[in-house]
């Protein structure tokens, strides 16, 4: 009555819908010097169960984390760009902007969208090339139209 009960156990341990107690009673008997010969395949893995269950942890875990960055230092730094900012930013600040002249203004604005549009046409001009792909795409698009009328006529 026992070993059909044992087997039943096993047979419901492999399809994984034993019990705590259950899987305590598989141990117990699988540790046991009384088992039947035909389930000697299981013992070595329930003692190793037993013995896996025995064992501890005994190395001490460190609780404190270490910091990769230091943020006081990040800090004092960013006091000291805004130190260095705003001594620097106030000497600048008075001279840049200012025109008493509207017409000597409108003459600096010229020039520097001058300087700016030179610029954009030497990048521009390097981009042309690109007409002459559109001209080849454009008579791609013939060699389409003439293969569907080669397929109206052989009727593919």
């Amino acid at each position: 009555m026992v070993l059909n009960n044992i087997e039943k156990l096993l047979e419901k341990y492999d399809n994984g819908e034993t019990t705590l107690e259950e899987e305590h009673v598989l141990k117990n008997y699988f540790t046991s010097d009384n088992v039947a010969p035909h389930l000697e395949m299981y013992k070595p893995m329930f003692t190793y169960f037993l013995a896996n269950q025995q064992e501890k942890f005994t190395k001490d875990v460190p609780l404190k984390t270490k910091r990769k960055i230091d943020y006081k230092w990040i800090s004092v730094a960013a006091v000291v760009l805004l130190m260095l900012g705003f001594y620097f930013g106030s000497s600048f600040n008075n001279e840049l902007g200012t025109y008493d002249d509207p017409e000597l203004a409108f003459n600096d604005f010229s020039k520097s969208m001058e300087m700016i549009s030179q610029k954009l046409n030497k990048g521009t001009a390097t981009v042309g090339y690109l007409n002459e792909v559109n001209k080849g795409t454009s008579s791609l698009g013939y060699l389409n139209e003439i293969e569907n009328t080669t397929n109206i006529i052989f009727k593919k």
